[in-house]
């Protein structure tokens, strides 16, 4: 790859790549050629961050625990144990090939302050611009369920939209999704380029091993986030760590000899045929033949920096539903007025995180049945981060803690950090602004939120933020098994 341009590579390796299952021994050798490929891309003058599981099964290992244990405590410590010797491991292998590693663990909270994610980024920064390779891990030890990723896979996307890579790997034990399993179906074909991941129908049963927390279902929310920064994401095998060398130089071939398939409306061609879905792309010029994998392609507009960190950086405390007019000012740059807000969901505080979700009045609507349990007022399942929030449901006809009627389906469009606490939002909900005083006593803004605290989900065509919002919805399951 010499003489082509440089790409931060992030690479991400499951606990089932670097643990036995059984055995919880290191696999040395698919940690050896990790280590080989790493320093090979370096030295073509790439910057490569590694996000690394492992520490619970290297605890497990050291401490000859045969199953890993329920309670978080244990989990806590065996990580405390695990992450010394897996890090260790690491340096061990990299100095062989003189090549300096950095250890860095996070959870949520750490870049849920704006100024700490600006100092990871500029952490990152720096290790890169030495030639160090940054390895991750999420600070088990510390992290509870609230401040979690939740899995590495999310982790791995997260950090790809912090440094802004150009890759994202995501290895595992499967060369690639299929359209069905292949161990039961021989008819199963490859698919090797992903252009919208909404329209996927790929077999995503495999669900990790017995150490790990991720899956296949995983991986498919890490591209959907990753790629919404602008980060080409790939699936590969993790025991044949060269592929990640060859698809990244078959990739940049393949940019060279034709317009690869992109996310933007396609062009009618005699040159080239695109799909959402390409297990067979058409491809003009001589390219090498590349490892079975999937490519995601990344969002020809993507969501970076402040944007981003109010997306994912940050964990929702709470919901804020507002009117399509709302939604329609944000689109248009303008704040979020209490005018615009339908109800309130949640407990929050000045300055926390809250999702927004659209909804639309219906008029003429009788009396509908009780929320069910576990479900938000207007029907929705309460959702989490933006990335994990893949089951979201509407019920038709739907009420709010006023007792208005509202549309079946309500959108979930971003992410506010907000001027005004939950308990202040219900008691100036639909109100001028002009009357926040003479409700509350004190105005410390016309605004719920400003707009520069406000995130939306999609972006338009033209690179603004449009109404291309996400539905809580989930599709059908005949187009979509996971």
């Amino acid at each position: 790859m010499k003489g082509l341009k440089h790409f931060t590579i992030v690479i991400k390796l499951g606990t089932s790549s670097i643990v036995d299952e059984h055995s919880h021994e290191p696999i040395i050798s698919i940690l050896s050629l990790i280590v080989e490929t790493a320093v090979k891309l370096r030295k073509d003058g790439h910057r490569v961050v590694l996000v690394s599981s492992g520490a619970v099964g290297m605890g497990m290992r050291r401490m000859d625990v045969e199953k890993r244990p329920k309670d978080l405590p244990s989990i806590q410590a065996l990580a405390a144990v695990g992450q010394c010797k897996l890090i260790n491991l690491w340096d061990t292998l990299f100095s062989q090939l003189r090549q300096p590693i950095a250890q860095i663990l996070l959870t949520r909270n750490d870049i849920a302050d704006r100024t700490q994610y600006r100092n990871a980024q500029n952490t990152f920064s720096a290790l890169l611009n030495r030639g160090i390779v940054p390895i991750v891990n999420e600070n088990d030890t510390i992290a509870v369920a609230e401040i979690k990723f939740g899995d590495n896979d999310t982790l791995s996307a997260i950090t790809a939209g912090m440094v802004q890579a150009d890759y994202l790997f995501l290895m595992t034990d499967v060369d690639c999704l299929y359209t069905a399993n292949p161990r039961t179906h021989p008819d199963a074909v490859p698919i090797e380029v992903v252009m919208d991941i909404s329209s996927i129908v790929a077999d995503v049963s495999s669900s990790g091993s017995s150490l790990g927390t991720g899956g296949m279902s995983t991986k498919l929310v890490a591209a959907r986030l990753a790629t919404s920064a602008g980060v080409t994401t790939v699936i590969t095998r993790s025991s044949k760590p060269g592929n990640v060398f060859d698809i990244v130089n078959y990739v940049q071939t393949l940019k060279a000899n034709t317009t690869e398939p992109s996310s933007r409306p396609p062009t009618p061609s005699t040159d080239e045929t695109q799909n959402s879905l390409s297990p067979h792309p058409v491809r003009i010029g001589i390219v090498p033949t590349p490892p079975l994998h999937t490519r995601f392609l990344p969002d020809p507009h993507p969501i970076r920096d402040r944007r981003f960190w109010l997306l994912h950086g940050l964990a929702p405390h709470g919901t804020i539903y507002i009117d399509e007019g709302a939604y329609h000012a944000l689109v248009g740059k303008a704040g979020l007025l209490p005018v615009g807000v339908v109800d309130v969901e949640g407990q929050f505080a000045q300055q926390e995180a809250v999702r927004l979700v659209v909804v639309k009045r219906i008029t003429g609507l009788a009396n509908v049945a009780p929320t069910p349990p576990g479900q938000c007022a207007n029907g929705v399942q309460k959702p989490g981060n933006i990335s994990d929030n893949e089951e979201s449901m509407a019920t038709n006809g739907t009420t709010h803690s006023n007792n208005e009627s509202y549309d079946s389906l309500p959108y979930e469009v971003g992410r506010a950090l907000v001027i005004y606490s939950a308990n202040e939002i219900r008691r100036i909900k639909g109100l001028r602004s002009a009357e926040i005083h003479g409700v509350l006593g004190y105005a410390d803004s016309e605004y719920v939120a400003l707009r520069e605290n406000v995130s939306l989900v999609k972006k338009g065509s033209n690179g603004e933020e449009s109404g291309r919002a996400t539905p809580t919805r989930p599709e059908a399951p005949s187009t979509r098994r996971l």
